[in-house]
């Protein structure tokens, strides 16, 4: 569930929001902070794909050194109907471009997917400065333990504490410096305590967020 980081090993680290299969988007963001993938290193806060284009290009990212991610809502539905779950819930979220894919290009992704299911929920980042936490939807716990069990349904899903800040009770997570999550497309990245929502839905038109850490 959970991975730890240690920022002294790469020279910058940057953070970006759900992707959806938006790859030309994030290719063009990372050109514009001069992304140097030797050194430095791109955190993901999942949902990788499906309701864009490039869904594909999108999971081959898994398979390079200078991306991590954790794991979303979206990677858990493409795993679970992977495992013989029910497809509705995948194609009703953007899921159908996998059903119309060729053989061999639906064996190459069922290959990414199975990456996808080795991702961690939570990632830590320790850097000079401060601690961050990335997780897809939500840290469900009002103090951050690594290690700690958490619901993994709440950590992908829950909009709870969101909406709840929106509706102007925020408080603040014990345990790290700043946390960092995705889910719920917003029209800019939005801070409530000490908590960062960075999903500023790019597959809807809008821009892809991607901020630095270190």
């Amino acid at each position: 569930m959970y991975r730890k980081i240690d920022g002294s090993e790469y020279q910058r680290i940057f953070v970006v929001g759900d992707i959806h299969g938006c790859y030309k988007k994030l290719m063009d963001a990372l050109g514009r902070v001069q992304f140097e993938r030797s050194t430095d290193l791109l955190l993901s806060v999942g949902d990788l794909a499906d309701r864009g284009l490039q869904n594909i290009e999108c999971y081959e990212l898994l398979t390079t050194h200078w991306f991590h991610a954790v794991r979303g809502n979206h990677e858990q539905m493409a795993i679970d109907v992977l495992a013989g779950g029910e497809v509705d819930t995948w194609i009703a979220n953007g899921g159908q471009w996998f059903f119309l894919l060729e053989t061999s290009k639906k064996l190459l992704v069922e290959q990414l997917i199975k990456r996808a299911e080795k991702l961690p929920l939570i990632i830590e980042v320790n850097t000079e400065r401060e601690k961050y936490i990335i997780a897809h939807a939500d840290y469900p716990s009002d103090e951050y333990v690594y290690g700690k069990p958490v619901s993994e349904q709440l950590v992908l899903w829950s909009r709870k504490r969101l909406n709840a800040a929106m509706e102007g009770d925020s408080r603040k997570i014990a345990g790290a410096d700043k946390f960092i999550f995705g889910h719920t497309p917003l029209v800019k990245p939005l801070l409530f305590k000490n908590q960062l929502y960075i999903d500023t839905g790019a597959v809807f038109g809008n821009t892809l967020t991607v901020i630095q850490i270190q």
